[in-house]
């Protein structure tokens, strides 16, 4: 039964990050790293056929085997990042959200730069 439910999850989460590669409205990475995490644990056949995907490979895969990401795609990534937040932020009614989405910013700009080694 788990066996089955990892499987599920990790197809759907892999369905929303398509989804997310084509709309900026949901995120690519965390989804395919979610299905990475189900497959792992359920299914080698399914786990093997997400590592052959281009979108892993785009997304992912330099951060899972390495653990870091090349400096030039950081700075496609943030520069991503910069302007749905700055859509989002012009966007969203409630100062308070306005005030959250440039901390959430902020705070992923320094994970980016910071903690996440620059691969070399």
């Amino acid at each position: 039964m788990k066996k089955y439910f990892l499987i599920s999850a990790g197809v759907l989460s892999f369905v929303l990050g398509s989804v997310g590669a084509m709309l900026p409205i949901l995120p690519t990475t965390p989804f395919l790293l979610l299905s990475g995490y189900c497959f792992t644990r359920s299914s080698e056949r399914f786990n093997q056929w997400l590592k052959q995907t281009k979108l892993y490979k785009f997304y992912c895969a330099d951060y899972v085997e390495t653990r870091t990401i090349p400096r030039s795609k950081k700075w496609k990534i943030w520069a991503n990042i910069l302007i749905l937040m700055t859509v989002s932020i012009f966007l969203a009614p409630i100062f308070a959200v306005k005030i959250m989405l440039a901390c959430l910013t902020v705070f992923i700009s320094i994970f980016l730069f910071f903690i996440i080694p620059d691969k070399k």
